[in-house]
């Protein structure tokens, strides 16, 4: 008799466990992959990646969070970093490459103090201390920008289209860019106020980039409703309506029995006098232009055309809010309660054909509080790729002008942190030393991918960038075209402070959290497990049998 105990199972069948080492080992080399897909796109010289999905369709681009979105990425670890991206987006709008690789580079240190048994709690406590002294360096060394300071901005906005598809043209983008932003800040007791969905940003194929242009006003996607329309109203008195200019059908089914045809028109007749009545409504007030964010029923088309009205339909409610921005029009939901004081203001207002479609301008407004970016390029994929590029620097200067502080770029602030936090390794004693080194280390890896990308040899660039910071010269940065060292903030490379910021409280908090998992426990959607799945000594004989 061998008193062999029957196997227990707390899981059910088909579920895959990897545990200890094993289950840190794969989630750090998850999302170092993650990290390494998007490294070569960071920087100048960074390249782009091609994308195609399932149906085919191409997308070519260096955007870091556009590229891991597009990728669809499954592991659970991956996911994780792909988040850091996401958040990197909402709240700068920009640095999401940087983000994501320092993120990859922390896992990677830190894969090498578990190797040394140094554990992984003592290893999140170092980096956590990391992180927060790394915030108050880079508060300490950020510079004072103002809206009054427009080289500076400019330069934000330039530096955050190099390397992107836009980059040819970035002096006239970056100039519309700050003309638009500025267009839509408010000011609050407790600073600036910037919305940058306020800034509508509308690409078409067709022309060159050289032809994009700032619009004082919102552009839409749509044409007029009826082709007797006047195409162009100057000095337009806007109407924006939140309601069907239609006749409204009954709730519940409702049949009408007629029995003669005298019925049958004064049925007819009611309808067209309700719709009459309407567009008198509307066409009493002075209103010279339509937007509707319902339908537009075709005899109200008519009337409307007859007297000379401008009417478009189905706007977007984005577009909608955006128009009462810009002209100043109240948003009306119930038709019988527009007045002339609802009215905005446009100085033209024009149905144009952009490409091989129709688009309706709203220009000349007075002191808009939406503006329209038009964005025009040779492809498709240019034009897309430039609305990236255009949408990363307006994210750049908003934030620039919200947290009133900016850095250089060129690796010049990681390389200022990575020595500052070296010292205060030093102060330190106890294994959360390692750590701290780690993470410092890990954040050079910026300043090393921008040599790689570069072709440079990136041993030497980093010893010639740390001698150049120990001489105290905190914007010493690389240049990639000439392989030398340079001031970045002479040369122009700015960037604003929340871009670094963010890219490490965001980097160090996932990888942190990665650290901390020790165990995966993945359930199986389909049952039973694989043949590798089986549980260990097969099925498990019955206690007590030879």
């Amino acid at each position: 008799m061998s008193n062999q105990m029957q196997p227990i199972f707390i899981l059910p069948e088909g579920t895959q466990r990897t545990q200890g080492r094993n289950a840190q080992r794969t989630n750090i080399m998850a999302a170092k992959l993650v990290a390494e897909t998007v490294r070569t796109t960071l920087g100048p010289k960074g390249m782009d990646k091609m994308i195609v999905d399932s149906l085919g369709d191409v997308t070519v681009t260096n955007d870091g969070v556009t590229i891991l979105e597009e990728m669809q990425i499954e592991h659970p670890s991956a996911k994780m970093i792909v988040e850091v991206a996401k958040t990197q987006e909402n709240e700068v709008g920009d640095g999401t490459t940087t983000a994501v690789v320092v993120a990859g580079e922390l896992l990677k240190n830190a894969e090498r103090l578990l190797e040394q048994n140094i554990h992984s709690t003592v290893i999140a406590k170092g980096y956590r201390m990391a992180a927060d002294r790394s915030q108050e360096i880079l508060r300490s060394i950020g510079e004072k920008v103002t809206e009054k300071d427009d080289k500076l901005l400019k330069q934000v906005a330039m530096t955050a289209m190099t390397g992107k598809g836009a980059e040819s043209s970035k002096e006239l983008l970056a100039t519309l860019v700050i003309k638009a932003v500025k267009r839509i800040v408010e000011k609050e007791e407790k600073g600036l106020y910037i919305d940058i969905n306020n800034v509508k940003v509308e690409a078409k194929v067709g022309s060159g980039v050289e032809d994009s242009e700032m619009i004082e006003g919102v552009v839409l996607d749509k044409e007029k409703v009826h082709a007797a329309m006047p195409r162009v109203v100057k000095g337009a008195k806007v109407a924006i309506i939140d309601s069907a200019m239609e006749v409204k059908g009954t709730e519940a089914d409702t049949k009408i029995s007629v029995s003669d045809p005298q019925q049958f028109q004064a049925f007819i007749d009611q309808e067209e006098k309700m719709l009459r009545d309407m567009v008198d409504k509307v066409t009493s007030t002075g209103a010279t232009v339509v937007f509707c964010q319902k339908g537009i029923d075709d005899m109200a088309q008519h009337f409307l055309a007859k007297r000379g009205v401008f009417a478009v339909r189905r706007v977007k409610k984005s577009d909608v809010e955006n128009l009462s921005r810009a002209t100043g029009a109240n948003i009306i939901t119930n038709l019988h309660d527009l007045t002339s004081k609802d009215l905005g203001f446009a100085g033209t207002v024009e149905e144009v054909k952009v490409g091989d479609e129709n688009m309706v301008f709203v220009r000349e407004c007075k002191n808009p509080k939406a503006v329209t970016l038009l964005l025009r390029g040779g492809t498709s994929h240019v034009v897309d790729e430039i609305k990236r590029a255009v949408t990363d620097a307006i994210g750049d200067v908003a934030s620039a002008l919200k947290s009133g502080s900016i850095v250089a770029g060129a690796g010049a602030p990681e390389m200022e942190v990575a020595r500052q936090l070296k010292k205060f390794a030093d102060t330190l004693s106890g294994r959360e030393q390692l750590a701290v080194l780690a993470f410092a280390e890990a954040i050079e890896v910026i300043p090393r991918t921008l040599a790689e990308n570069a072709g440079l040899d990136p041993i030497d660039v980093l010893t010639e960038l740390r001698a150049a910071h120990d001489q105290k010269n905190k914007w010493a940065g690389i240049n990639v075209f000439t392989g030398k060292v340079m001031d970045a903030w002479k040369a122009g490379v700015l960037e604003p402070l929340k871009i670094k910021t963010q890219a490490i409280k965001s980097a160090s908090e996932v990888a942190v959290m990665i650290l901390r998992i020790d165990d995966v426990i993945a359930g199986s959607s389909h049952g039973g497990g694989g043949p590798d799945m089986m549980p260990p000594g097969g099925m498990g004989g019955m206690p007590g049998m030879m």
